[in-house]
């Protein structure tokens, strides 16, 4: 048997953003998109990610307004993977981050998002984990 791949889990063609787009942006995009997290790009170049949690812990919560920029709440580090990286080392790696998403990359492309749920879902289907994030969420 094959070795499963984060190309086997994640979540393709994932939503960027521009770090001088507004979290108000940020917010619809992902409403819209029924997405938890957009890729974060200077240019042409991806710099980060930005999470829902993101935008209410660093954003909302210390008081800035929907019309401060995503590049103010967005991860200062990227963590990434490419899509031909065994899925046991995306653990390893997340967890050594303490990271719950992070872009694929595939050069300087982003791919994909690979999130601890995806990889629950996968490896563990019968998990609490896994059954949450495959629920429809409540609107």
């Amino acid at each position: 048997m094959a070795q499963q791949t984060v190309a086997d889990v994640m979540t393709p063609e994932p939503t960027t953003i521009g770090m001088s787009e507004t979290l108000e942006t940020a917010a619809r995009t992902m409403a819209a998109q029924d997405v938890g997290a957009l890729v974060v790009q200077a240019g042409a170049t991806t710099v980060g990610i930005v999470t829902d949690r993101d935008l209410v812990v660093r954003g909302l919560a210390e008081g800035l307004g929907l019309e401060a920029m995503v590049g103010e709440v967005a991860s200062e580090e990227l963590v990434s993977v490419g899509p031909g990286v065994p899925v046991e080392v995306a653990v390893e790696l997340m967890r050594a981050a303490a990271v719950r998403r992070i872009p694929v990359m595939d050069d300087d492309v982003p791919v994909g998002i690979v999130s601890i749920g995806d990889l629950a879902a996968e490896r563990d289907p019968m998990s609490a984990l896994a059954d949450i994030s495959e629920a429809q969420p409540n609107d």
